[in-house]
């Protein structure tokens, strides 16, 4: 492996070993978020009180610009965005997992922007915690078949595959308006942990292949669904190693800017790419495809070189990982503990630098950024009171549990009622003490005044 003073060595791997000799992943992470913050897009129809509870995060908010639009129902809103990289001749649509109550916009989406699949990377129960509702039927067959009556969709599983970390569905979708017909295919990457990134590039490098050869990423057909749990993270760094190798594709890597990428990426959907090791894991990504990609490349034999073990497991190397940080904080906040090792692969050798003792960098433990947030919205009305879920909240399981907007007015109203009362109580027993001071004046004085009149009298017969 070269020291990154090779004539070989491409500016992308010689910018990860300077990055991975001063640990430099947080502070790069950082400038990314500061320089991202500073965009002028507005998130209006997210924080509106009727959209707040289709969003499954406080914090992780559609832009207005790029918002995917729904048609055929009440509400247009969906947790949505259109992704673009003109670029590399790439869309994708980025959203949540679906909510129990939105899983008829979810496949309405599907539907209407001509999607032919969907990209799963999270699992429906991690750490615990349900991460995206189970919006496909559990079992094949017409029997089975899951009946969406507020959008008028049915939803029928075909067939299912399972692979070592993926698994393929296929969906047939039936419109009960026209009648008409569609099969999508669902790629559910089953290995990626929530903040976290898969077990080696080549896994991640070979399943955007699969995706690929299937053709359903060709800009011909509708883009494709990308999803996790909050569609940032793991979305957010599927994305960037895919167009980054189309641009390599087609450009050569001495053309690639894999940060002025995500930039360009985040000007659709903000926050994507939720860690400096999901960005990390970009690089070594992009390094590793770039190698595959070499015309004296060869795909090493399993029998010299088994794919699980050339690279490290980091879950068998490090303790069990802390709850994952709020979605907020995850967008811009260095990790508490340093990252993982770098695992090693056939094609770049060993990545494992250390960080030079005493070495110092701007990236390394910049000033906290500012907020990734616009500015702050006006004093909220009587329909912007309704607080919004929080990533730690189990959100409802219908829009039947989400306060309407009379209940919050009747709410208020009887709060209102019960101050107005305990004033008017105060009111009513200062009153009564005032009536009682003047009822006992008068009384008093004449008292007193004959008390005077009868010592003046008392002392003027005295003498």
């Amino acid at each position: 492996m070269s020291n990154g003073d090779d004539e070989t060595t491409n500016h992308i791997e010689k910018e990860y070993i300077r990055v991975a000799n001063k640990n430099g992943w947080p502070g790069m992470y950082q400038k990314v978020c500061r320089e991202c913050s500073q965009y002028p897009y507005t998130f209006n129809e997210a924080r509106r009180l009727r959209n707040k509870p289709l969003n499954r995060y406080r914090d992780v908010n559609p832009y207005d610009h790029s918002r995917i639009i729904l048609k055929r129902y009440d509400l247009d809103y969906i947790n949505a965005n259109i992704v673009r990289l003109e670029r590399a001749n790439r869309r994708y649509i980025l959203t949540q997992g679906p909510l129990s109550y939105t899983v008829g916009h979810f496949w309405l989406m599907v539907w209407e922007q001509g999607s032919q699949a969907i990209l799963m990377l999270n699992k429906i129960i991690e750490k615990s915690e349900k991460k995206c509702h189970s919006y496909w039927p559990e079992e094949v067959g017409e029997e089975h078949r899951m009946v969406l009556e507020d959008v008028n969709l049915t939803v029928e599983l075909m067939n299912e595959k399972d692979f070592r970390y993926y698994s393929t569905r296929e969906i047939k979708i039936i419109d009960g308006e026209s009648g008409e017909e569609r099969t999508i295919t669902q790629y559910h990457y089953t290995t990626w942990p929530d903040f976290g990134t898969p077990a080696t590039p080549v896994e991640l490098l070979n399943f955007i292949k699969v995706v690929r050869e299937s053709g359903v990423l060709d800009p011909a057909v509708g883009p494709p669904i990308v999803h996790c749990s909050a569609g940032i993270g793991r979305s957010g760094t599927f994305c960037l190693v895919d167009c980054c190798m189309v641009i390599i594709e087609k450009e050569g890597i001495e053309k690639l800017d894999i940060l002025q990428v995500l930039m360009e990426l985040r000007k659709d959907r903000a926050g994507l790419i939720q860690t400096p090791d999901q960005l990390r894991f970009s690089f070594q990504a992009v390094l590793e495809g770039h190698k595959r990609l070499a015309p004296d490349w060869v795909e090493p034999d399993a029998e010299d070189a088994d794919e699980d073990e050339i690279y490290v497991d980091m879950s068998e190397m490090e303790a069990p990982a802390p709850p994952p940080p709020p979605r907020a904080g995850s967008l811009a906040a260095p990790p508490s503990k340093p990252l993982p090792p770098i695992p090693s692969t056939t094609s770049m050798g060993n990545l494992q630098y250390s960080a030079a003792d005493g070495s110092s960098s701007d990236e390394c433990a910049p000033p906290p950024p500012p907020a990734r947030r616009p500015a702050p919205p006006p004093p909220p009305g009587p329909e912007d009171q309704e607080p919004l879920l929080d990533s730690a909240e189990t959100p409802p399981e219908s829009l039947a549990d989400v306060p309407s907007t009379s209940e919050l007015r009747r709410r208020r109203t009887e709060d209102l009622a019960e101050r107005v009362s305990a004033m008017k109580r105060k009111a009513k027993e200062a009153d009564n003490w005032n009536s009682l001071k003047r009822s006992l004046y008068k009384p008093l004085t004449i008292t007193f005044g004959v008390l005077i009149a009868g010592i003046v009298i008392y002392a003027y017969v005295k003498h």
